[in-house]
């Protein structure tokens, strides 16, 4: 028996440690903190930690998956959906769910199908415009719609636009108009939702290339000739300047700020023949461009047109059909053997992935396009998706 006023041990009672109260523990000071300075805090952390973060508890995982602490991760990534000059290409997508797939787009994880066959050689041209793809075969222009969440399209195209004779070779995509010129010497111009449409002859031989912004259009033909043509109410079709070249050309483009400045040739010492095939402007003083002379340069017309400010080279002497790039620190080409498309980092000197699509026959990659999860490729008779959301 214990002594008068000496407390009982709880079996005594009756009871048991199980049954007394659970003490609850104090809260984290952490939680004391505003979000922003939390926020601050977290925007200190590499993606690695950030990831490590969100798996201490649910509410540091939700802190944790903001786009804010995300967004300075991914303008330094390739193709994340930001421009160099900050500019969201891809808003409505998680800032944190893009950062995953850049690094697919790094170290060439994809998965690859072919999702168009057709029976005859071409030189198909494509465009890529929210839901849609729309590519070029042979005379006309099909709008394929994309299947959500995966790397298909539907197998019947949603529209049809026609108007050549003979093939596309070039179209472009501007405010709800597709400008196309064709193998025949004629621009045509249809409305995609309406049946509007306009076709006049533009050259004497095939129409190479086209450009479309503001009211003009802009074409260059085999004849040697670039041409800058009206389609202002009364004067639609109406050429309003003429330039005459040395050469053939195949590639036009027009500034973003449609300043006027007329540019006819990059850089100087090229033997004849080594033509630019594609040019892409990123903003309206920084384009990139490639062609039969294997080199990618990226040029700052403010500086200077005469020479770039740095280039790269295919590494297997293979001309360059087509290049894109995501505005910021990836690029993307085309090569003329084999079906290659190749992944650059600007910040880098050397190729960082090669995708052999073409194997065992030999077809150049005549266009790509991408997004942030995928990219596609159009050969002479089929067109290829990678895939780099699903590795």
């Amino acid at each position: 028996m214990g002594r008068k006023g000496s407390p009982r041990s709880p079996q005594a009672e009756g009871g048991s440690r199980a049954a007394s109260p659970p003490s609850s523990s104090p809260p984290s000071p952490l939680w004391a903190l505003p979000e922003e300075l939390l926020l601050l805090i977290c925007s200190y952390l590499d993606a690695q930690a950030l990831g490590r973060l969100g798996q201490v508890c649910r509410r540091l995982r939700f802190l944790s998956s903001r786009d804010l602490l995300w967004r300075r991760i991914a303008r330094g990534c390739l193709n994340s959906g930001f421009t160099q000059l900050g500019t969201d290409l891809a808003a409505g997508i998680p800032v944190k769910e893009r950062v995953k797939v850049s690094q697919n787009w790094r170290h060439g994880r994809c998965r690859r199908e072919t999702v168009l066959k057709w029976k005859r050689n071409l030189m198909p041209w494509m465009e890529l415009d929210g839901e849609y793809l729309y590519l070029s075969q042979a005379e006309n222009i099909q709008a394929y719609r994309l299947c959500p969440d995966s790397t298909g399209l539907q197998r019947h195209p949603q529209a049809i636009f026609s108007g050549h004779q003979e093939d596309v070779c070039r179209f472009v995509l501007v405010n709800s108009h597709i400008v196309s010129g064709g193998g025949d010497g004629n621009i045509v111009l249809h409305k995609i939702h309406g049946s509007y449409s306009v076709k006049f002859s533009a050259h004497e031989q095939e129409v190479n290339c086209v450009d479309f912004q503001g009211g003009l259009i802009v074409s260059g033909s085999r004849d040697r000739t670039a041409k800058v043509w009206s389609l202002s109410a009364g004067r639609v079709g109406q050429c309003l300047h003429t330039v005459q070249t040395e050469d053939r050309v195949w590639s036009i483009a027009i500034s973003p700020l449609l300043s006027g400045q007329l540019l006819t040739c990059l850089g100087t010492d090229f033997h004849r023949g080594a033509g630019v095939l594609d040019v892409f402007y990123e903003t309206p003083s920084l384009l990139l461009s490639c062609g039969y002379d294997t080199y990618i340069r990226y040029w700052d017309i403010r500086t200077s047109t005469r020479k770039c400010v740095q280039e790269w080279e295919e590494p297997h002497d293979s001309a360059l059909y087509c290049i894109r790039s995501d505005k910021n620190h990836m690029i993307a080409s085309g090569s003329s053997y084999y079906g290659v498309v190749r992944l650059w980092d600007k910040r880098q000197t050397r190729c960082l992935q090669s995708f052999h699509l073409s194997s065992p026959t030999s077809s150049p990659v005549y266009c790509l396009r991408f997004s942030t999860t995928h990219l596609y490729a159009a050969l002479a008779s089929a067109l290829h998706v990678l895939d780099f959301t699903a590795p």
